[in-house]
């Protein structure tokens, strides 16, 4: 056997999240049938570098797995493909990794975006893909209250109730905001991130954005450790895991 890395993107609308399930279709449980197909049968499990949540997508999720040495790299990302018809999820590119690499404990980084929409009608091509706010949102004040939360921090106040993370403590490497028209993206990195984070960590940016809370609430909530102190989950809609990142990237060598 020989260990295969994939580069994946899907629109997670379709799923129950990443992870399998005891009900609904995860991309998990897609992908594994797809590779079991393609060994004649066998189970293949697969790991991944995150555990997107339902209705989150990725344009750059990275998983490995173990399959028979005849195949070749094109022919794997085509079967895959293949046999993962007619769900929203394709593999973009596969290399082959050393046998003790891994996805998820392998990678130094993680990238994610959210985009928030804010024209006055409703949703119709980007429903579900980006969370929907019916009304001018200040940016300004959205990138500065969004400063307490770059660096080294104990985020519990923005972790979910849930959360299995043995420590709170993150560090937020970049949070960046731009704005194209009616749509407001915001770009965030760290080595990991705890569960939720990035949603909640928007929600109550959101609030800052509409003017329901100053500017000097995020720090406040950073500082309070409790979720009670922030702001809402913001929806999975507008959440895209868009990179993983290692040293070397598989997919550059």
């Amino acid at each position: 056997m020989r260990r295969v890395a994939l580069l994946l993107e899907y629109d997670g609308a379709g799923f129950v999240g990443w992870q399998r399930q005891k009900t609904g279709t995860s991309v998990q449980a897609v992908l594994e049938h797809a590779a079991s197909r393609m060994v004649g049968g066998h189970p293949v499990p697969c790991t991944a570098a995150g555990r997107t949540d339902s209705g989150v997508h990725a344009t750059g999720q990275v998983v490995h797995l173990d399959l028979p040495p005849h195949l070749d790299l094109p022919t794997i990302r085509d079967a895959l493909n293949y046999h993962m018809k007619p769900h929203a999820a394709a593999v973009l590119e596969a290399a082959d990794v050393a046998d003790n690499w891994s996805a998820r404990f392998s990678a130094t980084g993680r990238a994610y975006r959210y985009v928030i929409n804010t024209r006055k009608a409703r949703l119709v091509l980007a429903r579900g893909r980006a969370w929907h706010v019916d009304h001018e949102l200040d940016l300004d004040a959205m990138r500065e209250a969004a400063q307490a939360l770059v660096g080294h921090h104990d985020f519990t106040s923005f972790r979910a109730s849930s959360c299995q993370a043995k420590s709170p403590i993150r560090t937020i490497d970049l949070l960046e905001f731009d704005q194209t028209g009616e749509a407001i993206t915001m770009r965030v990195e760290a080595r990991s991130f705890l569960h939720h984070q990035v949603r909640n960590m928007i929600g109550s940016l959101k609030l800052v954005g509409a003017g329901k809370w100053p500017v000097s609430r995020i720090a406040e909530a950073l500082e309070a450790r409790t979720r009670a102190a922030a702001g809402p989950t913001a929806p999975p809609d507008g959440l895209y895991l868009t990179r993983v990142r290692y040293e070397p990237d598989p997919f550059l060598a």
